[in-house]
């Protein structure tokens, strides 16, 4: 595979060296739903909105999980970054969606187009792998209560986040310069709203099977992995819950749990219908769609979930809001 890889880096790269400006410079047009203005035209209003209640949202839980010192935990650090993953993954495809969406002028401009394309394929491997890191927490925190503190401290949060980071990142930063320098032959069009890799492989003007395969191998690698340990850490869970006598301590134990498995179950079945599901058999207004509710709808829910199904959250909330009088009198 890694000689595959190698290969077509190369032969990509020796093609591109012949070619003319338009690989390597200039902008893009995204199509995205221009043949449907008034769907458009809906369509900004509903991401203006999504987009100030995802920002509201996600700031809260960073700026509380901060400032309350009962949720200085692994699992609020975890889901500290994940909201933080939520943030700067709508403010990367959100803003421009609105000046497509809201206008004739469809274009993005060519470092604009590397910008999303590194950002959202590192940000999405790592909230893959931050799920997993998360239900690994869970599994801790139901089945070793007692040295929960002791199994998951600080450096160990920090080490895997950081790796959760570093894995996201690292392969997308490979990635993306491979997509980005593909030959288009001058093609400029791309069937989306945003720079995503699949409709920029459409572009590519050679053979771009083997690099299809390892598209593939990448993503069966990111669902395989994360999924596993996520079934695993609550399968163990499970079985601890069912070990529990009293009704009241088996539903504080799912109720720690419920939330999470709603944003993996989320996350995972809209990433597995967008990138998994053959082309073929969607059209591409479809996965158009689905993809935008991908990007849009888990980074809004999520806060909402965290804050609605979390007693300690709400509690936090609310004695940060009842102390800003207290420091005005």
């Amino acid at each position: 595979m890694v000689k595959g890889f190698y290969f077509l880096f190369s032969q990509v790269t020796e093609k591109q060296m012949g070619r003319d400006n338009s690989t390597s410079g200039g902008g893009f047009i995204l199509v995205g739903f221009s043949e449907q203005p008034g769907l458009e035209r809906i369509l900004f209003v509903f991401i203006l909105i999504f987009y100030l209640l995802t920002l509201m949202g996600n700031v809260t839980i960073i700026l509380v999980s901060y400032l309350d010192p009962h949720l200085h935990t692994p699992m609020y650090f975890f889901l500290t970054h994940l909201s933080f993953i939520d943030v700067i993954h709508v403010t990367c495809i959100s803003p421009q969606m609105l000046v497509n969406f809201g206008g004739p002028d469809k274009s993005i401009s060519f470092v604009g187009c590397v910008v999303q394309l590194l950002i959202t394929m590192g940000l999405g491997g790592t909230e893959c792998v931050l799920l997993a890191m998360m239900a690994y927490d869970r599994y801790v925190a139901i089945c070793q209560p007692l040295h929960y503190f002791t199994l998951m401290p600080p450096q160990l949060c920090w080490a895997l986040a950081s790796i959760s980071w570093f894995i996201g990142f690292s392969t997308s930063l490979i990635h993306t310069p491979i997509t980005m320098t593909l030959p288009r032959c001058g093609h400029q069009r791309i069937n989306h709203f945003y720079c995503e890799t699949p409709p920029m492989i459409q572009l590519a003007c050679v053979d771009t099977t083997n690099y299809k395969k390892e598209i593939m191998i990448l993503c069966g690698t990111f669902l395989v992995f994360p999924i596993s340990l996520i079934l695993f850490s609550y399968g163990r869970v499970a079985h601890s819950v069912l070990n529990i006598k009293t009704s009241g301590g088996r539903q504080k134990a799912l109720g720690t749990c419920g939330s999470h498995l709603t944003v993996v179950s989320i996350f995972y079945n809209t990433i597995i219908y967008v990138y998994v599901t053959p082309k073929s058999k969607l059209s591409h207004d479809v996965t158009k769609f689905v993809a935008l509710l991908y990007n849009v709808i888990p980074a809004l829910i999520n806060p909402i979930i965290y804050t609605l199904r979390n007693r300690s959250v709400k509690q936090a909330i609310r004695n940060l809001v009842m102390q800003k009088p207290k420091m005005e009198e």
